[in-house]
């Protein structure tokens, strides 16, 4: 059972419970209550304010529609009076741009453009709205009027501003300065740029708007001119700077870099000059017999006057390269795309044409000075064909997309320099087979003919310039071998044709000697002539040529002196035979020898001295250039001679042949020595 005092407790406790949920509930109820008063009252204003918008809006609504017509008819009367202004202005623009058309666009092309872009917009107004009217008629003539003032605009600011480039700024622009590392490009600038984006600005217009291509018409004209022009003032630098200097240096470069040396012109070999001269000397006697045959006087001034010209030449070439490819640039801001490479063809012609015909002439020229034996001529040829043929990679370049007859003008003046060339060539190597065996041409004292020095000298030449002579004569060729025309193929042909030109020498030379009445004079005219060619063909490198294909070149030209040096030696026989034991008389010791046999040694004496004599007397005005030779030979004799003489002194020594022995014992064996010591030896 539960003691009563907790059951008590319990109670009293569950009372209070009650007591707590009953006095919550009667709070919750209050303010249900008052929320409900509050809702009612809520739910009351918003029904009053919804039917005063009602109101509101029924009475709005008709006003907003009015309100948005009154727009709509204001905005359609200002855009009808927009319009009518638009109009009327095009009756007004004749009027308005008056002025500015009469003035010209010159020195504001900008307002000038903006002022003809009104014009056009007029005369497409009328043209669209109103084709009869008298106004059409007034702005196509103010068009017209506009468009003939930019295109007359543009041809005096292409004339006006259009100069030749000056001829230093051009030798800098082609020259290469081997000892800088960097090279500067110079800029060729033709037009001031302000001046060059007007230009731009009214061909872009008369392209776009004015549908006229007269304007490209002007300009390669103007344009052409100045091009010729820059060529001919460097070609007039030339004649009026080089025969002073004999090389072209440019100021400009000295002013930008004082411790670099100035740009130099092409390179061209200096021997040149001096063998144009001897040749002509040669080509008086004439290679055809005929004194004088040439009609060339190797003076000093005419051969300045041609190596100038052939320099101006070169210089033009390659001027009219970097020149062509400037006018390109600026051709290409300035003119339309697909109209470019014709424009460009047009400006190029006239100095193209200029400098194919002076190619020409030298072509002409020559042709006429080997038609006289003149072959010096084909070495004005050498320099310029070579040029040519390393500029036609750039040339090619910058005719690119020109006209096939513009792009074959380098190749057919190429091909004619090559024809010619290979004629002279040819005609050379006949002209020394063929050259006359003739008494007073013939040097007296032996010595080096003029027709071996003048050959050799030739095919110097032809190494320095070896590249451009094999291709000379591959381009004659017409064998399947030589289509490829190999670099060695070409090399290969040179060494045939030097080899020929020294057989042809050779078999002259054999010739010519027997003109000489004297065997021995005639071994020594071919020693020095032989000697003289291989001490040459080794000194300049033309031995390395000739091996090519005559590998043993310079052992038979060896052999051929030794044979000559043994046949002068065989001219002293008639000397030292006096000397041998043949009819020596046979006796012994103190025997008297008879009459006839004293008469044997007295001739022999005789015969020796007389001998000796002559042969001194004749061959002391002989010549050996060659000291190392004239040495070796005279050696050589010296010991024969001496050696046979001192053996026959010794056998005679004893012998009592006479009783003036000093009549016929002249010389002592030094003094033999001494007069063959002075042989060969004109100022003995």
């Amino acid at each position: 059972m539960i003691p009563t005092e907790d059951a008590s407790a319990r109670k009293r406790e569950i009372e209070e419970k009650l007591k707590q949920e009953q006095e919550t509930l009667s709070f919750i109820r209050e303010n249900l209550e008052k929320s409900d008063q509050l809702t009612k009252g809520m739910v009351s204003i918003l029904s009053s304010f919804e039917s005063r918008l009602m109101q509101l809006e029924n009475s709005i609504i008709p006003v907003h529609k009015q309100t948005e017509n009154l727009q709509r008819l204001q905005e359609n009367v200002d855009k009808t009076l927009s319009c009518m202004d638009h109009v009327i202005s095009y009756y007004h623009v004749a009027k308005d741009t008056d002025r500015i058309i009469r003035e010209g666009p010159t020195g504001r092309l900008d307002e000038y453009l903006a002022c003809i872009a009104k014009i056009q917009k007029a005369v497409e107004y009328f043209q669209d709205n109103n084709p009869d009217s008298p106004e059409l008629n007034t702005v196509k003539a103010r068009f017209e009027k506009g468009k003939e003032l930019l295109e007359a605009e543009f041809r005096s600011l292409l004339t006006r501003y259009s100069k030749p480039v000056p001829p230093i700024l051009i030798l800098d622009a082609i020259s290469l300065d081997e000892e800088l590392e960097v090279q500067e490009d110079v800029v060729l600038e033709h037009l001031p740029e302000a001046v060059l984006q007007d230009i731009i600005c009214i061909a872009g217009w008369l392209v776009e708007y004015g549908r006229n291509q007269d304007f490209m018409n002007v300009y390669f004209q103007i344009r052409s001119n100045q091009l010729d022009r820059s060529i001919k003032g460097l070609k007039d630098h030339f004649r009026k700077n080089s025969a002073s200097s004999g090389i072209l240096y440019s100021p400009a470069v000295q002013t930008k870099r004082k411790d670099t040396p100035t740009k130099k012109a092409p390179k061209r070999p200096g021997t040149i000059r001096k063998a144009q001269n001897l040749l002509k000397q040669y080509s008086q006697h004439g290679l055809d017999g005929k004194k004088g045959g040439s009609n060339l006087t190797p003076l000093e001034g005419k051969d300045d006057v041609l190596d100038i010209e052939i320099d101006s030449y070169i210089h033009c070439i390659s001027a009219f390269v970097k020149l062509a490819q400037s006018e390109y640039v600026l051709l290409a801001e300035i003119i339309p795309e697909h109209h470019q490479k014709k424009t460009f063809d047009s400006l190029i012609q006239e100095a193209l044409d200029n400098l194919m015909l002076e190619g020409d002439n030298i072509v002409s020229a020559a042709r006429k000075a080997i038609m006289r034996h003149d072959y010096s001529a084909v070495l004005s040829i050498f320099p310029i064909l070579r040029h040519l043929k390393m500029n036609k990679s750039d040339f090619d370049a910058t005719l690119q997309g020109t006209a096939a007859s513009t792009k074959n003008k380098l190749p057919t003046l190429i091909t004619s320099m090559e024809t010619i060339g290979a004629k002279a060539l040819e005609e050379f190597a006949d002209s020394i087979k063929n050259d006359p065996d003739k008494e007073y041409n013939m040097p007296k004292d032996g010595t080096v003919h003029e027709l071996t020095s003048n050959a050799i000298l030739f095919l110097q030449q032809l190494l320095d310039f070896h590249e451009t002579a094999g291709a000379m004569l591959a381009s004659q060729e017409t064998s399947s071998s030589a289509s490829s025309y190999t670099s060695e193929f070409n090399k290969r042909l040179l060494s045939t044709y030097i080899c020929k030109v020294l057989g042809n020498l050779q078999l002259n030379l054999l010739s010519k000697s027997k003109v000489y009445e004297d065997s021995a004079l005639s071994a020594i005219f071919l020693h020095n002539n032989y000697n003289y060619i291989l001490k040459s063909l080794e000194k300049s490198e033309l031995i390395q040529l000739v091996t090519v294909t005559q590998k043993k070149a310079e052992s038979s030209y060896r052999e051929l002196i030794e044979q000559q040096i043994y046949m002068y030696k065989s001219s002293w026989v008639r000397v030292t035979e006096h000397l041998t034991d043949r009819n020596m008389p046979v006796f012994q010791p103190g025997t008297k020898l008879k009459d006839k046999e004293r008469q044997v040694i007295k001739d022999k004496f005789k015969g020796f001295n007389d001998g000796l004599e002559e042969l001194c007397k004749i061959q002391k005005g002989w010549a050996i250039p060659d000291k190392e030779q004239r040495d070796f030979i005279r050696q050589s004799q010296k010991k024969v001679v001496s050696d046979a003489y001192r053996s026959f002194l010794q056998r005679c020594a004893n012998i009592s042949f006479t009783k003036n022995p000093e009549k016929y014992h002249k010389y002592r064996p030094e003094e033999v020595e001494e007069m063959i010591e002075r042989l060969f030896d004109t100022s003995a």
